[in-house]
């Protein structure tokens, strides 16, 4: 159980999103660069209370930047959370995890880079938009999920739904990032673009609910990300790790977490 203490159970989805702002007001009183992803980053850029995309939330995540981490480290128990300590010890630099102390709610924050599956540089981005990661970023952290269930995939639908694609990051998905990054990983492209089609899948499916024209308009932008990737310049690195293809895994396997 997320929330050991039973007064937060029935209001939990709205305390997570009270906690989110919270820690994100006060990281910034502290001038530290602390920003939010997960499924709560993809709600704070809804435009609309759609039935099709509303879903229960578990935990908090989010990244900061990795020069500001000794600070971080300090912020976090005066902002009432504890460390796993065995965790932050081994992997601090790069991933840590920290307990609410009322209602023991998990929260995993990400040093400078978002690293699961795939890893997904953040540390000189984390300025482009003041709650979440930016909008290209957010996207791939979700396509980049090697076995992506229908809760993710409806993520990657909805902001597709509601952010245009463009060549900045303006209130938009930036095509020209998804280019840098996939061209210089084959598998993080590999990854995105099975799931691209999966998204095609999911909101084809006659059980979701989607106009035509909402239906058409996240197909289209799907299309202009995959022709981003035919067209996007492609590193050495890259061209050689495409004729070893699939035969060798290309993602990272991810284990869950012990408390």
């Amino acid at each position: 159980m997320i929330f050991a203490d039973h007064r937060y159970l029935m209001s939990s989805q709205q305390f997570l999103l009270d906690e989110t702002n919270r820690l994100i007001s006060a990281s910034r009183e502290k001038s530290i660069l602390l920003r939010v992803l997960g499924g709560l980053a993809v709600k704070v850029h809804h435009k609309a209370d759609h039935p099709t995309f509303a879903r229960e939330y578990g935990d908090l995540d989010f990244v900061v930047a990795g020069k500001q981490r000794r600070e971080f480290e300090s912020f976090m128990p005066a902002a009432g959370y504890s460390p796993h300590k065995q965790f932050n010890l081994l992997n601090g630099a790069h991933r840590q995890i920290y307990y609410h102390n009322e209602t023991e709610m998990k929260v995993d924050i990400f040093v400078g880079a978002f690293e699961m599956c795939h890893k997904i540089p953040l540390e000189d981005r984390l300025h482009v938009h003041p709650v979440t990661i930016p909008l290209a970023e957010l996207l791939l952290t979700k396509a980049q999920i090697a076995e992506l269930n229908r809760k993710d995939a409806l993520d990657i639908a909805s902001l597709l739904l509601y952010a245009e694609t463009g060549s900045d990051d303006e209130g938009r998905i930036n095509l020209n990032q998804i280019s840098r990054l996939c061209g210089n990983d084959w598998g993080l492209y590999k990854t995105t673009s099975i799931n691209l089609t999966r998204v095609e899948e999911v909101v084809g499916a006659e059980n979701v609910n989607l106009t035509e024209s909402e239906r058409s308009l996240i197909l289209k932008r799907i299309g202009e990300i995959l022709r981003t990737f035919e067209s996007m310049p492609k590193s050495f690195a890259w061209q050689m790790r495409d004729k070893v293809g699939t035969r060798v895994r290309w993602y990272e396997e991810v284990e869950e977490v012990a408390r």
